[in-house]
């Protein structure tokens, strides 16, 4: 398989070849690796629940009662009563009838897009979208459009051109993962109520970070009711794993009976679902979680505003720093990495060529002492 090695060579000398770093203890603000500790602005344990105290002890009650694995698909004999919990919980936080989980957010979108619309239909997203929009909706076998990132005239464009479509659905990121900002959910909304579609919202980045609930973007716009289809994941700020759709009852019951990445599938092992059960509980309980992730966004924007760095835009605690060639944006990584900071450098095909970049998570966890730590650092390799 001569042809896997030389492309191999033209990753490596393309500055795209990546490689894993084994992580010797839990997700917090610092990890070992290799036997060295290095402080993480890199993970999406947002509001640092991966290693919280009350979620371990949920998921140490719940393996001592209902053992690790689930056996089966939920469909078979996997459908066990955490699950149930969990989807009751998710739906009263997300304010909607019923919800409905997956082993993964890849999953949920997977299944939920390739359910919805199928030939015939018209789904359409955002250039930026998480690839497993992309992905669902190339899936679906539905005519797909792309709009220009979070350009409003081309996304009605495509709708002056699809009066022949009668089952329409748009499907946008809330937060993107990459550059950090918000789509213009108001905009879309008027959009979709204007030619008669269905909106489907990724809140991925968004649950438990923003809202004055912390249920998300859709929340931080007052749009609850005008969103058809909410979907998000247990794995960011929950500090979990899995993914998850919410919506009308009808929606739900379609999805189980439909959705092949839910049916085919042995269900979430129940102790991950207590753990996402305690990390909801802890967003909803203590609001205090989330105003310290804030005050660190505000803090290190602040800093780096006043700094020679090419900081893109962000509205979130996602922080890019544009470094555009990959090779420079590995080299400034690798940089910070031997100062003892773990921030990745990400590349095409993640990002366009060309816009290559180091992204900067905040955690609620940090320190004003961590975060210096990073700004100094970042002030001896701007010159990269």
């Amino acid at each position: 398989m001569k042809y896997i090695s030389d492309e191999l060579n033209r990753i490596k000398q393309s500055g795209l070849y990546r490689e894993l770093k084994v992580v010797d203890n839990s997700q917090g603000t610092h990890i070992e690796i290799n036997g060295k500790m290095f402080l993480s602005f890199c993970s999406n344990n947002y509001l640092g629940l991966a290693n919280n105290p009350t979620v371990i002890k949920a998921v140490k009650d719940a393996v001592e009662e209902y053992g690790w694995g689930a056996g089966a698909s939920r469909l078979v004999s996997g459908n066990m009563k955490l699950h149930e919990l969990l989807e009751d919980e998710i739906s009263r936080f997300k304010g909607k009838e019923a919800a409905l989980v997956f082993p993964t957010g890849y999953m949920a979108n997977l299944g939920a897009i390739s359910t919805m619309v199928a030939g015939g239909d018209l789904v359409i997203c955002d250039k930026l979208n998480h690839a497993s929009i992309i992905d669902g909706c190339r899936l679906s076998g539905a005519d797909f459009r792309v709009y220009a990132h979070c350009n409003m005239e081309k996304l009605e464009n495509i709708f002056r051109k699809s009066a022949k479509y009668n089952r329409k659905l748009i499907v946008t990121d809330s937060v993107f993962s990459m550059d950090g900002d918000l789509a213009p959910l108001p905009d879309i909304i008027n959009i979709a109520e204007k030619y008669k579609a269905m909106v489907m919202v990724d809140e991925a980045h968004a649950t438990g970070v923003f809202g004055e609930s912390g249920r998300g973007v859709v929340e931080h716009f007052d749009l609850n009711k005008e969103v058809d289809i909410v979907m998000g994941t247990l794995s960011k700020a929950i500090g979990s794993l899995g993914g998850y759709v919410t919506g009308e009852i009808d929606l739900i019951n379609y999805l189980r009976n439909k959705a092949r990445s839910f049916m085919y599938t042995t269900a979430l092992p129940p102790a991950v679902c207590a753990a996402s059960l305690a990390g909801l509980r802890l967003i909803q309980k203590d609001q205090s979680i989330r105003e310290s992730l804030w005050h660190n966004v505000h803090y290190i924007k602040d800093k780096l505003r006043s700094m020679d760095l090419n900081m893109i835009s962000s509205e979130s605690p996602i922080i890019p720093i544009l470094a555009g060639d990959a090779q420079r944006a590995v080299d400034m990584s690798t940089a910070l990495f031997k100062s003892g900071i773990l921030v990745p450098a990400i590349r095409p095909p993640t990002v366009p060529a060309n816009s290559s970049r180091l992204r900067m998570t905040v955690m609620s966890t940090h320190t004003k002492e961590d975060i210096d730590r990073l700004l100094d650092a970042l002030s001896d390799i701007k010159g990269l």
